[in-house]
């Protein structure tokens, strides 16, 4: 664990850039969730209705399919009923997928946190959930 403040949350995780952004491997600190577009945001608003503001890490792209990653716990995408449009990334036997991930401040183009790293991932039967 990084022992740098953000001044927000605490403690920034060490999978968190200093600055710009860089890709993550899943199946080490976390796996995800991708939803593109709208449908990606409201579902992450949702979420941060539903867990009172805290809905954990969430990473939205404003290019292309403007996706919307949400970090979940390692393993947790599996044996899941995600609907048509919704990706699990996660690690497997002849399988590496990455995410990006942004910096907290400064200039991350084209990705944001809509929801920042705060000691907890994304609940992935929560988001499974929601989503139905």
């Amino acid at each position: 664990m990084n022992t740098e403040s953000d001044g927000i949350t605490g403690v920034i995780p060490e999978w968190v850039p200093r600055a710009g952004f860089q890709l993550r491997m899943t199946g080490v600190q976390f796996d995800a969730v991708r939803i593109d577009g709208d449908r990606g945001r409201r579902i992450a608003d949702r979420l941060a209705e539903l867990t009172g503001g805290d809905p954990g890490p969430v990473v939205e792209q404003v290019n292309g399919a403007r996706a919307v990653y949400f970090l979940v716990p390692v393993g947790s995408t599996a044996f899941k009923p995600w609907p048509p449009g919704v990706t699990p990334l996660a690690a497997g036997p002849n399988l590496v997928t990455y995410v990006p991930v942004p910096a907290l401040n400064g200039t991350s183009w084209p990705l944001s946190w809509r929801y920042g790293p705060s000691g907890s991932l994304v609940h992935a039967r929560l988001l499974c959930a929601a989503l139905h």
